[in-house]
């Protein structure tokens, strides 16, 4: 939830279907940076 609110504090649209919308663009965009942050690792035999 906190990683939620630090692309912004507030949800900034009123309409319900709006929101949602909003919603699911910033969840995208924390699962995107935590694929980018995230290191890859390989097995070495």
């Amino acid at each position: 939830m906190r990683n939620l609110k630090s692309f912004g504090g507030r949800i900034a649209s009123r309409d319900p279907d709006r929101q949602i919308a909003e919603i699911h663009i910033r969840v995208a965009l924390m699962n995107r940076f935590n694929d980018l942050g995230t290191a890859e690792s390989e097995r070495v035999a």
